[in-house]
């Protein structure tokens, strides 16, 4: 019973409980961080780049809205001096759904609902 311990009572044998630790390869450990590493780094730029692409639709959306809004107040502006745009025209007329050419550089969805409820009030 040289090598082992009496501890409270029980028999303690020399070294640490659970799993040895095993001789760590420095070299696999160091490749394994740097493996990590260049992982974090192309989560990161994929990150990045889902995010440039967000703010540039956002960007887009924001000069398309823009643009509406310039037509809206020219439409206003003629309006105020006596004068019917001939895209309001159209759509008071009905022309509009009979005739989809497209020469007009007018955006007919967003169009239609804001200025119909525009005539009624």
């Amino acid at each position: 019973m040289d090598e082992h311990k009496m501890v409270a009572g029980k028999v303690k044998k020399p070294g640490k409980r659970g799993r040895k630790p095993a001789k760590i390869d420095l070299k696999a450990k160091l490749e394994r961080s740097r493996q990590s590493a260049r992982e974090c780094r192309a989560r990161k730029k994929l990150r990045y780049q889902y995010l440039e692409e967000l703010v540039s639709g956002k960007e887009r959306a924001i000069c398309a809205l823009r643009e509406e809004l310039d037509m809206y107040k020219q439409w206003c502006s003629a309006m105020d001096q006596g004068k019917i745009p001939s895209e309001i025209k159209a759509l008071l007329t009905g022309d509009d759904q009979k005739s989809p050419q497209g020469g007009s550089s007018t955006k007919t969805p967003k169009s239609n609902k804001n200025n119909n409820n525009n005539v009624q009030g």
